[in-house]
């Protein structure tokens, strides 16, 4: 069996484990949870079985599955001690519980595990142990990682506090830009562009930061959370919007005629 395909098989049980799971606790965010665990055991595996250089293999086990593994921690937090997230029950009651499209939707995750995991594979073979690349690259992982749990720990905060039930969060990070978690997600993967310098296969590492910015910023990250924030907060959450930017951080505008979309 193939690299990519190890990384497959774990993904498809994991993914039908969580689907079961949340067909008796009617919660689909599970998956977000399995998915960050899945490109951390993606991490571990490629990382062992590659044929690269032990530098840039020990490098991509230690910071892909540490970066997985906290990401999976905080969202099962969510998961186990929140209602379920607005964006799946949203999708749970267009589909109107159908079991069969929520299976469906696991195994789509299932399939972008795999094809996250197309930067480690890079790594993996990369015959190149540079030290400075290395070095640079967690740097860049220390970096992002810091910033997004720092930006989880600010909103998970200012959501503790009852007071500030329908509105918005403006402190930290969040001042700056109204997705400041995904902006820091997304740079984490540069970790793996810089760990992949020398690689036979080094174009493949920039899937990794092309592919989560569209996600993210076009597809399933920033404009579900948007509309269901747009559902929630209302009027509150269109001036944050007006003053904030978007994805990559910035100062706030003071004038909406200001606004632009970074």
């Amino acid at each position: 069996m193939s690299l990519l395909g190890w990384v497959l098989l774990y993904a498809v049980l994991v993914m039908c484990w969580g689907w079961a799971w949340q067909r008796r606790h009617r919660n689909i965010g599970v998956v977000d949870v399995l998915w960050a665990k899945g490109v951390a055991a993606g991490a571990l595996l490629l990382a062992w079985l590659g044929d690269g250089a032990p530098q840039p293999r020990i490098a991509l086990a230690v910071l892909g599955g540490l970066w997985g593994s906290r990401l999976a921690l905080h969202l099962w937090h969510r998961v186990r001690s929140e209602d379920e997230d607005g964006r799946y029950r949203y999708l749970r009651e267009h589909w109107k519980g159908h079991q069969g499209k929520i299976f469906g939707f696991f195994m789509a995750q299932a399939l972008l595990v795999v094809l996250f995991a197309l930067p480690f594979l890079a790594v993996a073979r990369n015959p190149s142990g540079n030290i400075s690349w290395i070095a640079a690259a967690v740097a860049v992982w220390l970096l992002s990682v810091g910033g997004e749990a720092l930006s989880d720990r600010q909103l998970a905060r200012f959501r503790a506090d009852p007071s500030n039930k329908g509105r918005t969060c403006r402190q930290g990070l969040w001042r700056y830009s109204r997705h400041p978690n995904y902006f820091f997600e997304w740079l984490h993967w540069f970790t793996y562009v810089l760990l992949a310098v020398g690689s036979p296969l080094w174009w493949l590492a920039w899937s990794g930061p092309v592919l989560m910015y569209l996600f993210l910023r076009y597809l399933s990250g920033v404009p579900f959370t948007e509309k269901q924030a747009l559902r929630s907060r209302g009027e509150d959450y269109r001036a944050y919007q007006r003053s904030t930017p978007i994805f990559f951080p910035w100062f706030p505008r003071t004038s909406p005629s200001q606004d632009r979309t970074p």
